[in-house]
């Protein structure tokens, strides 16, 4: 039997997704890769910071830009992928037995 409380919500459709922050969230993870990949651009001792070559800090930075590129990215997927109220774990197991039990 069918309960009506569950009918009102279509589980087979995905609302549609903001394709511009996918977009945003994509380059945010792809700017790290790029950036530390192309060693050329900061395989050299000058500037120094701290005593430490450019070489060292500059890729020790990139832990800070990628946690918050990463982050950023997340968030952006989140706002771009709206998604509809599921049901939670009790609600689905009551919804199981009253099944069963044909309520």
């Amino acid at each position: 039997m069918v309960n009506p409380e569950y009918d009102d919500v279509d589980h087979d459709t995905v609302p549609p997704a903001n394709k511009g922050l996918l977009v945003a969230a994509g380059v945010l993870l792809a700017l790290p890769m790029i950036a530390l990949a192309w060693v050329g651009s900061y395989a050299r001792v000058e500037p120094k910071l701290g005593g430490f070559p450019f070489f060292i800090w500059y890729q020790f930075l990139w832990v800070f830009l990628c946690s918050a590129a990463t982050y950023t990215a997340y968030k952006l997927v989140l706002k771009a992928r709206p998604h509809r109220p599921m049901l939670g774990w009790r609600d689905a197991e009551t919804r199981r037995r009253d099944e069963e039990s044909g309520r």
